[in-house]
């Protein structure tokens, strides 16, 4: 496809994205039947636009003056990729391909001409509010202001940016350092944080991301595909080597296969989800990183926890959210999201904490995490669950993860400014360079 079909096919999936409110990905696979010309430079290269179009969805809008599809993707091209004025100019009135001539108002706005030519950078004074600055949606400021106060609009910006990609070395298969020789192919380098963590750079938004999953290193078991900030949570389960554990919400199985490495395959894990579908990855991955010491426990299959009760020496939930922490990745979430959605997984949250709490022995641990920054999601859950259950009390988070042995001196300086006044850790990409995670512990008295 020439440059001009595929701001074309962008403006068009934008268009249904408004319609639909549905996920992005969702949209690009129906279009991409469609299209069976596209090949995966056309896909990389249109999804690269349309995600970088939605990360920046408000503040597209307010130097365009517009926010329709046609406008945020124009405003992508020139803002976010650099591409050049005359160039855009080009490829829209390209004949028959390009979405059609630039009118007098967008080149204006796209040369500067329109008087909004800086974008957003989170410096205090912006004629944008913060919620455009920003760019989430403006119901969620007074959320946003509670937990970040003035830096609403940073933290907003750096949830915007593109990610990096996550990896964890699996010690279950072998010492760190030769596990990430393995990755020269796709040019790892180490995250000083964990002594397990590395990553790989964000590729360019028109580009593919490295082929992680078909190198020999990943197909061994020897490596993750896990973000950092993931990655410090799960290590906030502890020392936990001989322990019996309990993985309440499962899911796919990446802080199952993590708690996997801590226990160093002794002990006993349990994995459980109530959603057994989400389950079914957790069988293939569980046997490539060579986890031995763990029982899935699926709804599906009959299979119930009642046995655990009052017997685990820690219980992990990744409670249901709202996702926040992820807008990254997972721009679209942020434009789809709902007063209605948040209460709903605030709900969720008590209840999940309820259930997992009853199979926390006396002198356990209850680990809670979300991948959400808002204190509705954490800070509040935690107080409600505490004022029902006052055989719980908060333990420091970071010692906690300390305990893991995974913790480098330059991973506690960095989290350290993380730490809320109650003893939990909300990590942001702003932060720690990280997707967005609050991670709380608790102890259940003896």
């Amino acid at each position: 496809m020439r440059d001009a079909g595929r701001l074309a096919a962008a403006i068009e999936i934008l268009k249904d994205f408004n319609a639909r409110r549905v996920p992005l990905k969702t949209v690009l696979a129906d279009w991409a039947r469609g299209a069976r010309y596209a090949g995966a430079k056309d896909r990389a290269w249109i999804s690269g636009l349309c995600l970088d179009a939605l990360r920046r969805r408000n503040s597209l809008a307010w130097m365009m003056g517009d926010d329709t599809p046609r406008a945020l993707a124009l405003a992508a091209l020139h803002f976010r990729w650099g591409m050049a004025l005359d160039e855009i100019e080009a490829h829209a009135a390209e004949e028959p391909h390009g979405p059609g001539a630039l009118s007098a108002e967008e080149k204006a706005r796209l040369g500067g001409g329109g008087g909004i030519h800086l974008l957003p950078d989170g410096e205090k004074g912006s004629l944008a509010p913060p919620h455009i600055a920003g760019d989430y949606p403006e119901w969620l400021a007074p959320h946003m202001i509670r937990v970040f106060g003035d830096d609403a609009m940073a933290e907003g910006a750096a949830l915007a940016e593109r990610a990096d990609i996550g990896l964890r070395l699996n010690t279950l298969k072998g010492d760190a350092e030769k596990l990430f020789r393995a990755l020269k192919p796709v040019k790892a380098e180490m995250i000083p944080v964990l002594t397990t963590t590395a990553c790989i750079s964000a590729p360019p938004a028109n580009k593919k991301s490295a082929a992680i999953t078909i190198i020999p290193a990943f197909n061994k078991g020897w490596v993750e595909v896990q973000d950092l900030g993931s990655q410090i949570a799960a290590a906030a389960a502890g020392e936990i080597k001989g322990a019996q554990v309990l993985d309440y919400c499962a899911g796919g199985g990446g802080k199952t296969l993590a708690l996997s490495a801590l226990m160093e395959n002794t002990g006993q894990l349990y994995a459980y989800d109530k959603d057994a579908r989400r389950l079914k990855p957790l069988y293939a991955r569980a046997k490539r990183a060579g986890v031995r010491n763990l029982q899935v426990r699926s709804p599906a299959g009959g299979e119930g926890l009642d046995d655990l009760q009052g017997k685990m020496d820690v219980v992990y939930v990744d409670a249901p959210c709202t996702g926040a922490g992820t807008w990254r990745r997972h721009p679209d979430t942020k434009w789809r999201l709902t007063p209605a959605q948040l209460e709903r997984r605030m709900a969720e949250q008590d209840a999940v904490l309820a259930e997992a709490a009853r199979f926390v022995k006396p002198g356990g641990r209850l680990v809670y995490v979300t991948c959400s920054v808002f204190m509705e999601e954490n800070e509040d859950r935690l107080l409600a669950f505490g004022k029902a259950h006052p055989e719980f009390s908060p333990v420091p988070a970071l010692a906690a993860i300390a305990a893991s042995g995974l913790l480098t001196e330059e991973g506690t300086r960095m989290l350290e400014p993380c730490v809320t006044p109650e003893g939990a850790l909300r990590i942001t990409p702003l932060r720690v360079h990280t997707d967005g995670f609050f991670v709380a512990a608790l102890q259940r008295q003896a």
